[in-house]
């Protein structure tokens, strides 16, 4: 049996057209609807992608901190070893011994600290005083006015944080302090 030929639809009269058009109306409104569900789900995803970084970044700052707070006794005792291996290098160059291990073993130990976060810092003779960052041990008479509270000589570098640039422990020093004659 043979199959017939498709016919093209038939031209639709006036009700068909108005039947027609109210379907395509109905067509045009679930589609305005999908599209604006669909642009609530599109702001609902941004708002989640938006808290999700936000947490990632605490979550990161959480683990910075804890690693810091479990660090904290360690960069403690690291500073008091670089003080104690200077002063000891100090003593050696003083008493006329070659202290080159020593002062090795005080830069091993910056070296260490800076893998902690902990940056030195030092003066120079005749900088002037800054109480946020430096630490009087101890006076030395200066000659003129213009000596007045600065550096004489730095007996300890200073160390600060890196990222916060707090001042961990101040430099120490001994400072020039004038004194007119009486």
């Amino acid at each position: 049996m043979d199959e017939e030929p498709a016919r093209p639809p038939a031209c639709p009269d006036g009700a068909g057209l108005s039947e027609l058009a109210s379907r395509l109306g109905g067509v045009e409104d679930q589609l305005a609807g999908f599209h604006q569900r669909s642009a609530h789900r599109e702001a609902v995803i941004d708002q989640l992608n938006s808290a999700i970084d936000q947490l990632h970044e605490e979550n990161q700052l959480l683990k910075a901190g804890l690693s810091r707070m479990v660090l904290e006794p360690v960069i403690t005792d690291l500073i008091r070893l670089h003080d104690h291996l200077s002063q000891e290098a100090r003593r050696q160059a003083g008493d006329g011994q070659d202290a080159k291990l020593a002062w090795s073993f005080v830069d091993d130990v910056a070296q260490l600290l800076e893998r902690c976060g902990i940056d030195t810092f030092t003066a120079e003779p005749g900088d002037t005083f800054d109480p946020s960052r430096h630490h009087a041990l101890a006076v030395a008479p200066g000659a003129d006015e213009a000596q007045d509270k600065t550096v004489a000589e730095v007996l300890g570098v200073g160390f600060s944080d890196r990222d916060t640039g707090h001042v961990r422990r101040p430099l120490q020093a001994r400072f020039h302090q004038y004194l007119p004659e009486q």
